[in-house]
């Protein structure tokens, strides 16, 4: 037994719950949450998502309300993904001024305004028929270079939309660099970019096919990171960087709590992290068996990722999240 007990007695900083809150050194504040959200072109009724209890599939009308209530509950940002009624080879939808992410865009800035710092998915994997982050080559593999310039014009219409930060998500070499220039020369100065940095190629993604009516084949492990490696996420974010990104991710978050510490220690700019659909997911299973305290979960699982370095979470939960820490 250590020669300072019985003096020294940490339990004395954890008797009370006031005790706990005035020590706590993690605060979670519902200005750091990001609620992630679905919109489905031609739907008359929100579609749930089987495989994410809770989570719908929107119209244009109920993003509109689940905005003003991210709004109303504080919550920082809101992330829009479309999900178009046509897919093609190139991902056309996603680059119509038309397309439904667009059309969202202009509806939810039109509702909250400033009040939500507003983004886009700008990735093509929703709007292609195979699936893919990308153009594809003859072989069949995924076209960098070609998938850039796909990139460029989607920044281009979702700015026009009045987006406030574009999130490019295809881990496609030199995107935010191709981004960042289109976007300056269509005028767009000051639309950021939150650059998907560290994105691994993870089975935890699997219920957000579903939710983005994704119609992948395959796997995406030629472009985005091997889960067994840590160090080339630290050259991601340097690239990101010196590209011109204005906010970093790390995705998915809980099953990468260490990469997410190393880019935080590491980065010159804000750093987020993505609750992923699979993480969700599991806590949403486990309470629903009763294995587990749903709410108790959901507050520890942010406050793990907020504690490891990460300065705003994209979660399935902000809005209920938020209400809950207000």
């Amino acid at each position: 037994m250590s020669a300072e007990f019985p003096s020294v007695r940490p339990r004395r900083l954890r008797t009370t719950p006031a005790m706990r809150r005035l020590v706590a050194e993690t605060r979670l504040h519902p200005a750091e949450l990001i609620l992630p959200a679905f919109v489905r072109e031609g739907i008359d009724e929100p579609q749930p998502i089987g495989s994410m209890p809770g989570v719908v599939q929107h119209t244009r009308d109920t993003l509109r309300r689940v905005a003003v209530e991210a709004a109303e509950a504080g919550v920082g940002g809101i992330m829009l993904f479309g999900v178009p009624l046509v897919q093609d080879a190139t991902g056309t939808a996603g680059t119509d001024p038309e397309g439904i992410l667009q059309l969202a865009i202009r509806d939810v800035v039109s509702e909250v305004g400033d009040q939500l710092v507003v983004m886009s998915d700008l990735c093509l994997d929703e709007y292609t028929d195979h699936g893919h982050c990308g153009v594809l080559a003859a072989d069949g593999s995924v076209d960098n270079d070609a998938t850039l310039e796909r990139y460029a014009e989607m920044a281009v219409v979702q700015a026009d939309a009045g987006v406030h930060l574009v999130g490019p998500s295809g881990m496609m070499d030199g995107q935010v660099a191709v981004v960042r220039k289109a976007l300056d020369a269509a005028g767009h100065q000051d639309t950021g970019i939150l650059a998907y940095t560290a994105k691994y190629a993870s089975a935890f993604f699997g219920p957000f096919r579903e939710a983005v009516g994704s119609s992948l084949k395959g796997d995406r492990k030629s472009y985005q990171q091997d889960p067994a490696n840590a160090r080339e996420a630290l050259r991601e974010l340097a690239q990101d960087v010196a590209e011109g990104a204005d906010l970093v991710m790390v995705k998915p978050a809980m099953s990468y709590l260490d990469i997410l510490r190393q880019v935080a220690d590491a980065s010159p700019v804000p750093v987020s992290a993505y609750q992923v659909s699979g993480e969700y997911a599991m806590v949403e299973a486990a309470a629903a068996n009763g294995w587990v305290d749903r709410e108790r979960m959901i507050l520890e699982t942010l406050t793990s990722i907020r504690r490891a370095g990460a300065e705003q979470i994209l979660t399935y939960w902000a809005v209920e999240a938020a209400r809950m820490i207000r």
